[in-house]
């Protein structure tokens, strides 16, 4: 069975169901050092789990994912007695969940920003409330969109689009989200559990062989994208990480103020 850890709930709801709850409501379910270890360690648990042939990823409380825990950003990304390494530990995460085989439904409950974007986005199907909204604003704390949101994006809504709102940080309505061709349903958030569990179980009562491969078939296209794009954004997004302007992002933000950028 799948496990409960110090960030991540897990729940078996019957026929072959898995909930997966994103469990620090307190900062929006940021993703911290530790969380980011668990999904990736769920990632790899999955196929191997033989009580599952769907997995729901949510969130605690009013968020889905907040992205990245910029509480802690600025001191993380400070440090420079790090080793370096050739491939970021993103590259893992986002790899480990296309190498899923059986399902995941992203059911988005409320922000899910950055690298919660992703997250949702580079799941099997994605339902959100209507009082959800869904954007990646690696740019307004001066990073390059480097974790998967420059190979989801432009694969669901186009190049233009998603230039358009990589670039500007803009969160979206359901309504829009689901205009866009971003996500798949919006659903009045009082529905939106039982909608994405009646979808799982439908899902999990097809032929579970037919249903994987099918899903490993689409995958090899959103794979042979993300060979070309991911590393090259994560190495993008790890020299923005050094970055002055990233550095004062984060105070401007945690100041409430305008930022003031050199480009350096």
């Amino acid at each position: 069975m799948l496990k409960s850890g110090s960030t991540l709930d897990v729940r078996y709801e019957g026929d072959g169901i898995a909930v997966v709850t994103l469990n620090r409501p307190d900062r929006l379910n940021a993703v911290s050092p530790e969380m980011h270890h668990e999904l990736q360690e769920l990632f790899d648990a999955i196929d191997a789990d033989i009580d599952t042939n769907v997995v729901v990823l949510t969130g605690a409380g009013r968020g889905f994912c907040s992205g990245g825990d910029t509480k802690t950003m600025a001191g993380r990304h400070a440090k420079k007695d790090e080793p370096l390494r050739v491939y970021s530990r993103g590259r893992h995460l986002i790899s480990g969940m296309l190498s899923v085989e059986k399902p995941l439904i992203a059911m988005v409950n409320g922000p899910a920003a950055g690298l919660g974007a992703t997250i949702a986005l580079f799941c099997d199907v994605v339902f959100m409330s209507d009082a959800a909204t869904i954007g990646d604003r690696h740019v307004n704390v001066g990073l390059v969109a480097g974790d998967g949101g420059a190979v989801a994006w432009p694969l669901l809504v186009g190049p233009l689009r998603a230039k358009e709102l990589l670039m500007t940080g803009r969160m979206l309505s359901a309504a829009e989200a689901v205009e866009l061709g971003l996500v798949n349903r919006q659903i009045a958030a009082d529905a939106l559990e039982s909608e994405t569990l009646s979808l799982a179980r439908e899902i999990a009562a097809q032929p579970p062989y037919a249903v994987r491969a099918t899903k490993a078939a689409i995958n090899r296209y959103v794979s042979a994208v993300n060979s070309q794009v991911l590393d090259a954004s994560l190495a993008w997004e790890r020299i923005s990480m050094r970055t002055e302007d990233h550095q004062e992002a984060l105070r401007a933000r945690a100041e409430k103020r305008p930022g003031v950028y050199q480009g350096i």
